[in-house]
Order: C-alpha cells, then sequence, then structure tokens
C-alpha cells in the first residue's frame, strides 16, 4: 500500500465442511507461484494457522517472520451502534464485538477467533476491524427504525443495521466510476453464501435488506431470509421447539439447505440440472426474493440507473442472473442473455442496447477495501 499491489492472495474453501481446499498465489519478481491444497480445515483458527504457514513457505513465502506485517485487517460483521468507523482493535473494541455475538452467531465469534489467534500470529501487528455494518449507518430513521415500542430502539438498540458494507461500499463506488456518473441511483446485489440487497443513492446507502442480524432479506445458503414471525412462535408454542433450537434452524438449516439439502450453489445447481425438482424451486424461490426487493428498491430511490450483481454466486452464477431479471421489462430492464451467460472480466454489462438500466457484474473486491481502509486509519495515526 498505497499502491494496491497484491504479493499474494488466497482462499480457503468450505471450511467445516470435507473437501476443505487451500488456493494460494504468491507473486514473487513479477512471477505468479499457485499452490492448491486439499486438507480438513476444521475451523477459522485452523484456517489462519495455514495462512502464516504459507506467507513463511520456504518455496512460495513472501515474507521471512510473521513479524514483519505492520497491519491485519478484519472484516467485523456486526458492529452495532458503537461502530460506524474503521477501529483500531483494543480490548475494549473486542469486548463490544463479543458482546454483539448473540446478533450474529455465524460470523461474530469466527471474527472474534480470528483476530485473538492473529494476535498471537502476528505480535508486530496492528489488528485493525473494518465492520460490515459501517457502510449502512447512513440510513435515514425510516428505514432503520422498527415499529416496535421505542424503548427497545432507544435503550438495547434494536433497529436494522445491514451487512455486507464492505462489499456494498466497493462495489456501489466501482459502479458510479463505471457510469462516470456520481449521484447515480444503483441496486447493489451481493449473493454468495450470505445474500443481501442494498439501494444506494449518490454513494450513500438508503436501505438494506438485513437488520438487526444477518438472517432477514434473501434466501441464503443456510438462512431463511425473510419470514413471517409467526412461524417463530408456532415452532415453539405448537410445536414444542426450544427458542435456542428455532434459532440454529433459521440460521443454519434453512435458506438452500433446508429446500434441498446443499447450502452451496454450485451443488444445488448441480442437481437442478439433473431435474432436482426441489433444487428447481429453490433457484426460483430463490429469484423471486431478489426481484421483490429489486422493485421495492427502485420505489424507494424513485427510478433506477444500474443493477450491480456481485460476489460468489452473483458474479459467476449466470442462471441467477437470468432468473432474477426476467419480466422486468416493464422498469426498464432487459436482460442481454448470450452477454450474461458469456461473462466476461472486470466490470461488465450484461443488459441489451435498448435496456434504460444497465445490468453490471462488478467483483467485489472486500480485501483491497479493508486494506484500504486499514492504510487510509494507520496513516491518519502517524500523522
Amino acid at each position: 500500500m498505497p499502491e494496491a499491489k497484491i504479493i499474494c492472495s488466497g482462499l480457503i474453501d468450505r471450511i467445516g465442511l470435507d473437501g476443505s481446499t487451500i488456493h494460494h498465489k504468491a507473486f514473487i519478481r513479477e512471477k505468479e507461484h499457485a499452490r492448491k491444497e486439499s486438507i480438513r480445515i476444521s475451523d477459522h483458527a485452523a484456517g489462519l494457522q495455514e495462512v502464516a504457514r504459507l506467507l513463511v513457505d520456504p518455496e512460495i513465502g513472501v515474507i521471512q517472520d510473521p513479524t514483519e506485517i505492520d497491519a491485519v485487517g478484519h472484516r467485523a460483521v456486526h458492529g452495532g451502534e458503537s461502530f460506524s468507523d474503521t477501529m483500531i482493535i483494543t480490548q475494549e473494541v473486542k469486548e463490544k464485538i463479543k458482546k454483539l455475538f448473540p446478533l450474529a452467531p455465524l460470523h461474530n465469534p469466527p471474527n472474534y477467533l480470528g483476530i485473538e489467534v492473529a494476535e498471537k500470529i502476528f505480535p508486530a501487528a496492528r489488528q485493525v476491524a473494518v465492520f460490515d455494518t459501517a457502510f449502512h449507518q447512513t440510513m435515514p430513521p425510516v428505514a432503520y427504525r422498527m415499529a416496535i415500542p421505542r424503548e427497545f430502539y432507544e435503550e438495547h438498540g434494536i433497529r436494522n443495521y445491514g451487512f455486507h458494507g464492505t462489499s456494498h461500499k466497493y462495489v456501489s463506488e466501482k459502479a458510479a466510476a463505471y457510469l462516470q456518473k456520481k449521484d447515480s441511483k444503483l441496486i447493489t446485489i451481493h449473493l454468495g453464501n450470505g445474500c443481501s440487497i442494498s439501494a444506494v443513492q449518490s454513494g450513500v446507502c438508503m436501505d438494506t435488506c438485513m437488520g438487526l442480524g444477518p438472517m432477514n432479506g434473501l434466501i441464503m445458503g443456510t438462512r431463511a431470509g425473510d419470514i413471517d414471525q409467526s412461524v417463530i412462535f408456532h415452532l415453539v408454542n405448537q410445536l414444542g421447539y426450544s427458542l435456542d433450537s428455532v434459532n440454529t434452524i433459521l440460521n443454519k438449516k434453512s435458506g438452500m439447505l433446508g429446500l434441498t439439502g446443499f447450502s452451496d450453489m454450485r451443488d444445488v445447481k448441480a442437481e437442478r440440472n439433473k431435474g432436482n425438482k426441489d433444487a428447481m424451486l429453490a433457484y426460483d424461490m430463490y429469484a423471486y426474493h431478489i426481484k421483490k426487493y429489486i422493485g421495492s428498491y427502485i420505489a424507494v430511490l424513485n427510478g433506477l440507473d444500474a443493477l450491480v450483481f456481485t460476489a460468489g454466486v452473483g458474479e459467476n452464477d449466470p442462471l441467477t442472473r437470468s432468473l432474477s431479471t426476467k419480466n422486468l421489462e416493464y422498469l426498464g430492464i432487459h436482460l442481454d442473455e448470450e452477454k450474461n451467460a458469456a461473462g466476461g472480466k472486470g466490470i461488465y454489462e450484461i443488459n441489451t442496447a435498448n435496456s434504460t438500466v444497465k445490468i453490471l457484474v462488478v467483483p467485489t473486491n472486500e480485501e483491497l477495501e479493508i486494506a484500504r481502509q486499514c492504510f487510509v486509519l494507520l496513516t491518519q495515526i502517524t500523522h
């Protein structure tokens, strides 16, 4: 930094599942060295230990010793109302992240674990937290308040926070620059194992689908998304489930997993292609929920310049993009199926020439966004 030159990069896939893989690339003397390893990664702590091992690997390592690392940027999912900016991680910050565990049970605990492990592996580095909720702090009260007694907000901070903010911020800025329009009206659609959609106007988040925790909104890999609250009471009062069990069901056993038995969209797509009716319905439901939000957010923005697809599914699955934009011609949204199927590199359009709304695929880069925010913060502190 600040050149944003990538020295090494990597991905650990399917943590805690069978078939865990590590993809690692190192760029040494302008030459790429790639390595893929298939080993079981039991949890996030084990994954970070493997990252540290590869950084100092005798053949493709890019540092001699972990003390060479100046800063480690952490994606912290839930910052509540306490954090609207990037922060140096202190014990006080860690305690606040810990208090928010119940609101982001799939994310804040491994985020916290990552911080604790990184403090041991990289003892000379400043640990920095970039909060996924921060970008959405610009939402107006009409969007973030809930229609429940106000003391729950005033005394307990119960409101809509929104998530995936690092990604929504990055891709909305990239899309606005591509359109050469700072006052653009965008709908950014982040589709991975977790999914969310945001309405962004002139670089400011106006609304987003996730709420108090990252369970609401779109259908996800293991999360139910929007659901009638009555279902929770029915499961508890009529079917005898405990609240903890219901929480587990809605967070870890629902979504695409609950509908098909598979949480990974690649597996669901393979089943759909085999004619699996459950997988076919799940895909249609997944897209249907996206379409409902597109319509509502066009109303929020009073118009639209571009739809932006991003993240693992959004960038790599033409079928999801096709199903999600079908029959939206009345709104000026026309998908070019050939462009969509062909794909592309970097930012590219998949709309027809006569579409009044651009449909863009914008690769997200949360790592770069986190690195930028860390660099800016540490530069400010130094000066």
